[in-house]
């Protein structure tokens, strides 16, 4: 039975890839439903399906059985297109890395999807606001360059939140930081789980960020657990 306020569901999902001749299991029938506002951790060895979970939940890979469904729709059987507009519009990504483009500013950088979706309306008003909430309106003018790793980090999240998408999905967001600015990352983002009613699912290796989630997962080999 759908769950109420459901944003994302999984039914009996399984991903494989070829290795030379042998099939690799990377997701095994995994069923799965969150709801808005829900914040999920998954842990799991290196290799057992975490990243091929997040790459299915972003549209960036498809399943080869069961079926995703994302704020209503299928999304497994979208076009390349359509799945370009869902990413742009429903889903948010921050990286370990923090993937922010080096030649732009901190408002540039979150302004960019916003720019690649063409959704300019109010759009000052929102960077504004988030780059307030993460608390870095006094760098706007800044370039990544100039930041410490919390501080790109906290740009990441405020560019993740900037087109109010449904989900956000983060893999190790904390695993380029130390210790005390990973717990801030993750103190802020369950946050805005809850100040945006966002989603947040973070894939880490670390038992205290997964402490964090109020759903908590573990993926072995293929196989995902709640924990």
């Amino acid at each position: 039975m759908p769950i109420q306020n459901g944003i994302i569901e999984f039914k009996n999902v399984s991903k494989y890839y070829s290795a030379g001749h042998v099939r690799v299991t990377a997701l095994s029938h995994v069923n799965l439903q969150l709801a808005k506002g829900d914040f999920v951790t998954v842990m799991g060895p290196s290799g057992g399906g975490k990243t091929t979970l997040l790459n299915l939940m972003g549209g960036l890979d498809s399943p080869d059985e069961g079926e995703i469904i994302l704020n209503g729709r299928a999304i497994s059987s979208l076009n390349d297109k359509e799945l370009t507009r869902l990413r742009r519009g429903e889903i948010g990504f921050i990286f370990q890395f923090f993937n922010l483009l080096p030649t732009l500013t901190v408002w540039e950088n979150v302004e960019l999807p916003l720019l690649l979706s063409h959704a300019s309306r109010g759009a000052s008003q929102r960077i504004e606001s988030l780059l307030d909430y993460v608390g870095l309106l006094a760098r706007r003018q800044s370039f990544p360059a100039e930041l410490s790793g919390g501080e790109m980090q906290r740009v990441a999240i405020a560019r993740a939140l900037v087109h109010q998408p449904a989900i956000i999905l983060a893999d190790e967001p904390t695993g380029n930081l130390d210790s005390e600015n990973g717990l801030r990352l993750l103190d802020l983002l369950k946050k805005a789980s809850v100040d945006f009613e966002t989603t947040v699912v973070v894939v880490t290796h670390n038992p205290e960020a997964a402490r964090y989630g109020n759903r908590h997962f573990e993926i072995r080999d293929g196989v995902m657990k709640s924990r």
